[in-house]
């Protein structure tokens, strides 16, 4: 069943969690490396979990990790990685912490060559969804198949975001996702 689907079926507790990312971020291209920092960290938070208990812990992420500032993360110190390990708002998970700080020192790396992370992904489009995971692989931490197939759904990059039915669909195609340009 897609999220377009599921969304539909949720009572209206989860419904209010979930429609708004669904409407308006899901799959919709993201120009701010920042912000695509938070996209691929919460993908790697939600491994093994809801995308639920994500989305409930997202204003905390963002306190946490300094609002996915690229620089700050990548600056962190072991009393930092020690302050999120303590932190019940975010997933205290010490591979998923340290590969946080670790793929923001990648990212500030891919800026210096490519000029931005988002010019990185762009450099590398298109390819297969397996392509894609073997270049993340080994440019990341702890970015295997789903986490990296639902990151390049959600920032546009990858097809399948939302069903050809879906009200969002025609919004996302408006925006020129990367996927639409492959065609």
């Amino acid at each position: 069943m897609s999220y377009c689907t599921a969304i539909e079926f949720m009572s209206e507790e989860k419904k209010a969690i979930h429609q708004i990312y669904h409407d308006q971020h899901y799959g919709f291209p993201i120009h701010d490396d920042n912000e695509l920092f938070c996209r691929l960290i919460m993908e790697i938070n939600q491994a093994g979990l809801s995308w639920e208990t994500i989305l409930r812990k997202e204003a905390s992420f963002r306190k946490a990790y300094h609002n996915f500032n690229i620089k700050k993360v990548a600056a962190y110190t072991e009393a930092d990685r020690e302050r999120l390990m303590a932190d019940p708002g975010i997933i205290r998970n010490r591979l998923k912490i340290n590969a946080a700080i670790e793929n923001a020192k990648t990212i500030l790396q891919l800026q210096k060559e490519h000029g931005s992370f988002e010019k990185w992904i762009t450099f590398h489009h298109p390819k297969t969804k397996e392509e894609w995971v073997k270049i993340f692989k080994k440019t990341f931490k702890f970015t295997g198949g789903e986490i990296v197939n639902e990151f390049l759904m959600s920032i546009g990059c990858l097809p399948g975001a939302h069903d050809a039915t879906c009200k969002v669909y025609k919004k996302v195609q408006q925006a020129k996702p990367l996927w639409l340009a492959k065609q």
